[in-house]
């Protein structure tokens, strides 16, 4: 192949249009065909593209980075794949580089593969945390605990200003563009009442992937109350799904896996510019996607 100099190659922003080369992309590198993520990722954010230089022969998108804003001060980083024909080139550090430029001072985090985590690190990434991607048929074998606090039924529009006030202090940044999606997003979408009160006490969605449908988020007072809403769309759930549970909530890990959920594989969490990942752990069960965190 003719030598190649990563920097050369100009980096510009995806949207819509893209998303076709960037399902292309994707599959090139054996990921998951996800127009239904994808869709969601180039509107709610913005990606980030580096095509094939003249003379390549194959010609398409090489490379991708999609950003999600969360307020001014926090960004997610997601969809980071280069053409195998272009690997370790230099491509991803350059087009990484580019797109840290423009998140400036705010704080940075993704969730790293294996694979990438080495150049996160010497991007000034660390490792705070852990997911794990379990799949399987939802039993219910071992339903949530006697007694669980909450009534669980499924979201309306009236729902939307509590959910957005619930969220902010435990996602600990505005998702607000993302949480408005939701409902249109997502096949299922459940708020969980506090008994005797009716005060939200949590929230979670299942949306569609083409080989399982993915819980998340799911945002809850308490493990109990994550298990009532994750037990009801599991139920519900057409398929096999998929639940990215953090490590931090073993208890809850446990459980999903005693209802017949298996381990995939695992993540990274990593943070730039801030000691952790921002919010509340102790009430944030599931993120929206892996990509969203």
């Amino acid at each position: 192949m003719t030598p190649l100099s990563a920097t050369d190659l100009p980096v510009h922003r995806l949207g819509l249009a893209d998303l076709t080369a960037c399902l292309d992309l994707a599959d090139s590198r054996d990921w998951t065909r996800e127009e239904h993520k994808w869709r969601l990722l180039l509107t709610a954010g913005q990606g980030y593209g580096i095509d094939a230089p003249a003379g390549d022969g194959v010609g398409g998108l090489i490379a991708t980075v999609v950003v999600t804003s969360y307020g001014d001060d926090h960004r997610c980083l997601s969809m980071v794949l280069v053409a195998e024909r272009y690997a370790r080139r230099g491509i991803a550090r350059h087009l990484m580089r580019h797109v840290l430029a423009e998140c400036g001072p705010a704080t940075a985090f993704l969730s790293a593969t294996d694979q990438g985590r080495p150049l996160y690190e010497q991007l000034g990434f660390k490792a705070v945390g852990g997911l794990t991607t379990i799949r399987g048929t939802f039993t219910g074998a071992v339903p949530p605990p006697a007694g669980a606090a909450s009534a669980v039924r499924p979201a309306t529009a009236a729902d939307l200003p509590a959910v957005l006030a619930y969220d902010r202090p435990v996602f600990g940044a505005d998702r607000t563009g993302l949480l408005t999606r939701l409902p249109a997003f997502a096949d299922r979408f459940l708020v969980a009442e506090e008994a005797g009160t009716g005060r939200l006490a949590g929230f979670a969605a299942a949306w569609p992937n083409p080989s399982s449908i993915v819980i998340g988020p799911v945002v809850a007072d308490d493990t109990a109350t994550a298990q009532a809403l994750i037990a009801r769309l599991g139920a519900e759930a057409p398929r096999a799904v998929r639940y990215d549970v953090d490590a931090r909530h073993r208890e809850l890990g446990a459980w999903l896996r005693a209802n017949g959920l298996g381990d995939g594989h695992d993540t990274t969490l990593m943070v730039r510019g801030a000691p952790d990942i921002p919010g509340d752990i102790t009430r944030r069960f599931a993120p929206y996607s892996v990509a969203l965190g």
